[in-house]
Parts: C-alpha cells; sequence; structure tokens
C-alpha cells in the first residue's frame, strides 16, 4: 500500500529494536518475525520495549497502515503477559484505546488478544482488574460489542459464585445483545437465556417475563437449538409455576414433548407425556383447555402410561368424578408413582406449590361435576348437589359460580357460557 509506513522507516526502527534486545537485525519483510520473538528478549527491558513499540505505533497509525498498526498493538499486549506485568497490561490497553485516530480494525485485534489472557491471570483481583479494564475501553464502541458483552458475562459469573446473585443478575440486564448485529444468533439466545435464568435466581419475575419474550420460538425449530430449547422451556416452566398459569406450563411440556430428541427416548417422552396429562387436567377450563386436553387424549403414545391415560379419560367424558374413588385410584399413583411410572413433582407436598396444585386439582374435579350435572339438569337443589360434587352443602354454593340461586335451588341457565369461562 502506498500510505505504508516506508520500508527505510521501519528499518531504521527495528534496526534500534534489535539492537536493545540483541536480536539478529532484520528488514522490514521480516518484522513479523522479529516481533514473534520480542517477548522472549524483553525480561527486564518491558519499558524500552514499550517505548519503541509506541514510537513505531505512532508512525503506522499516522499512515493508516492497519496490519502494521494492529501487529504492533498485540505484541504490546503480548509483551505484558509474557513478562507477567498486569499493571503495565491494563495501563497500556487505556494508554492506546485513547490515542486519537486509532485504527478500529487494530484496537479490535488488540482486545482479541487482551481477552484471551483472562483466564490466565494468576489471582483474583489482576483478572477483575483487566476485566474492568477492557469493559471501560470497549464501552459504547460497536465494533468490540461481543468482546465486552462476552466479559461481561464472565464478570456476572464471577459475581454469582461469590454468592452475589443480585449483582450478577444486573451486571448481565446492561447488555442489551438482541440488537447487536454482530453477534450470531445461538450466542444472543445463550445471553438472553443466561439473563433469564439470574433473574430468576433473584426472583424478579416480572423482568424474566419482559427478557423471555426477546426469543422466537421459531428459532428452535433450526438444527442444533435442541439444548437451547429444552433450557428455554425449563426457565419457563420455572417462571409460570411462580405465577400458577397452568394452561401456559402445558403447552410448555407439550414443545419440550414435541422434540425429536425427547421422543427418541423413551423415559424421558414418557416423563413429558405425564406432565403434559396433568397440566392438560390442572388448566382452568375454557375453549383452548379443552381443545387441548381433546388433542392430548388423541395421542397414542398415551398407550405407554396406561394410568394418566385413564386419568385423562375421566376428564374428557361427560360422567360424573367421584372424588374419593379418583383418589384411592390414583393418588398413590401421582403423589408417589411406582417402579414402572416414576412420580413427578406436581403434587409432591414436599415441594413449594404441591399442595396447592392438589387442591387445584381437586377444584378441577368439581367444576367437571358441575359441567356434567348442567348437562342433566335444568334446577337442582342444593343438597342434591353436594351430594353429587361429595362435598359439603356450604362449600357447594361457593364452588358454582355460573348459576342463580334461589331458596336453596340453583338454576341452570347459560351455563356453559357464564360457569368458568374466564
Amino acid at each position: 500500500m502506498c500510505n505504508r509506513v516506508g520500508k527505510g522507516q521501519r528499518d531504521d526502527v527495528y534496526k534500534f529494536l534489535c539492537q536493545v534486545f540483541t536480536l539478529p537485525f532484520l528488514s522490514a519483510d521480516h518484522i513479523p518475525d522479529a516481533l514473534q520473538k520480542l517477548p522472549t528478549r524483553a525480561q527486564g527491558k518491558l519499558n524500552e520495549a514499550l517505548d519503541i513499540l509506541l514510537s513505531l505505533e505512532k508512525q503506522t497509525r499516522t499512515a493508516s497502515d492497519t496490519h502494521s498498526t494492529s501487529r504492533i498493538l498485540t505484541t504490546m499486549v503480548r509483551l505484558c503477559f509474557e513478562t507477567k506485568n498486569w499493571d503495565a497490561l491494563c495501563e497500556n490497553i487505556i494508554i492506546i484505546t485513547k490515542k486519537r485516530g486509532q485504527i478500529k480494525q487494530s484496537v479490535t485485534k488488540m482486545i482479541q488478544e487482551a481477552c484471551t489472557y483472562v483466564e490466565k491471570t494468576p489471582n483474583m483481583d489482576a483478572k477483575l482488574k483487566l476485566i474492568d479494564t477492557l469493559r471501560t475501553v470497549t464501552e459504547g464502541k460497536i465494533y468490540v460489542e461481543i468482546e465486552r458483552a462476552r466479559l461481561t458475562r464472565t464478570l456476572a459469573k464471577i459475581k454469582e459464585d461469590g454468592g452475589k446473585v443480585t449483582e450478577a443478575a444486573n451486571i448481565l440486564q446492561e447488555l442489551q445483545v438482541e440488537t447487536f448485529g454482530s453477534m450470531e444468533k445461538k450466542e444472543k439466545v445463550e445471553f438472553i437465556l443466561e439473563q433469564m435464568r439470574l433473574c430468576l435466581a433473584k426472583k424478579d419475575y416480572i423482568r424474566t417475563q419482559i427478557i423471555s419474550k426477546k426469543i422466537n420460538t421459531k428459532y428452535f425449530e433450526d438444527a442444533g437449538t435442541t439444548e437451547l430449547k429444552l433450557k428455554y422451556y425449563q426457565l419457563m416452566i420455572e417462571l409460570d409455576e411462580h405465577e400458577g398459569s397452568y394452561l401456559k406450563i402445558c403447552k410448555h411440556y407439550n414443545a419440550v414433548y414435541q422434540t425429536p430428541e425427547i421422543k427418541d427416548d423413551k423415559d424421558k417422552m414418557k416423563e413429558a407425556s405425564r406432565y403434559v396429562v396433568l397440566y392438560a387436567i390442572l388448566a382452568p377450563f375454557d375453549n383452548e383447555q379443552s381443545d387441548l386436553i381433546h388433542r392430548v387424549k388423541d395421542d397414542k403414545n398415551l398407550e405407554d402410561i396406561p394410568r394418566y391415560k385413564e386419568l385423562l379419560k375421566c376428564f374428557t367424558t361427560t360422567e360424573i368424578i367421584n372424588w374419593k374413588q379418583l383418589c384411592g385410584t390414583y393418588e398413590a399413583e401421582l403423589k408417589f408413582g411406582s417402579a414402572s411410572s416414576p412420580a413427578t413433582h406436581v403434587f409432591n407436598t414436599k415441594l413449594e406449590g404441591g399442595a396447592k396444585r392438589w387442591t387445584d386439582f381437586k377444584n378441577r374435579v368439581v367444576e367437571h361435576n358441575i359441567r356434567v350435572m348442567a348437562k342433566y339438569y335444568t334446577r337442582v337443589r342444593a343438597k342434591r348437589m353436594a351430594e353429587l360434587l361429595d362435598l359439603a352443602e356450604a362449600i357447594s354454593y361457593s364452588q358454582f359460580s355460573g348459576g342463580y340461586k334461589h331458596d336453596k335451588i340453583f338454576f341452570f341457565k347459560s351455563i356453559e357460557k357464564q360457569l368458568f369461562s374466564s
């Protein structure tokens, strides 16, 4: 290139450089070799080497010689690393990036080189200082946004390992990786999932919900995304379990169940199927729930979990379900499992929400029975209704919300539209 530093100028600088470090003199054509050998000769002479390289860097930068400037900058940081002078490394990174008219491509290569030293630092203090320096000099620079994002993720991991989960979450939330044009889609999704995980860890469910919307689930249709897909739905299940959104949880488990890798593993397929069945039953009745539960019922793979298939059939037929008989038949299976059918965590009373889900399960039985009664009765006395629902008469009043009561007689008027339609 015509604007590169002249061969004679570079020879003069490198002649002096080689004299200082007792290297045989090399012409400008052999500068890469000289730079490669320089670190081994710089022991005890780091400051002299950096001064010489800064002088040469000024010439190459002024001449817009991107290639030479890049090699000089990476050599400077490599010298500091090879001599284990971490303070000098951080100082020179700051000095170089503040130079007027610094070439972006050269700075990028230097930052990339320095980033490789983060995991090679001798102690945590040096590591944190280097990360802080690199994050400072990359702030607001689009051309090194990926490097800054990776450094931020490393810093968040350090904070989390130190027990500072809230601080780790706040640090990682600084990144808006969905706007990074140079970052690959897979890495973006990984970052967003990590943001979701940390928000859940600090129990910030609202922010988790907001962040989750940044991921388009169509991405998981691409090959090689199974691991990310399963991680995403596991986080969404955890989020919606806190919210008590049973229908959403059912959809999440159904998405997991439909994953080819899950269907290829019979044990994982049966486990996912069990969750789909239970959450389809737990979901409040509406048109969407009714459609979903009937589609689940038609799945041929339910033959592999016969007890759950029988349970699901109870909720898809217009017959009264006797709660005591249901408990006698299925309670042990649902709560404790069996040798052929391990229990899920859904009704585990030792876990958070297990007892509540069992109560909701009983309510779904009552609601199902009321809908069945609506098909056969136009009115019914409270005592008879309580008998059919296997409830105390006082409780049956509160359970029923869609009819009209008068003198202990319930009139079922347009119950299909009024009862549990929310």
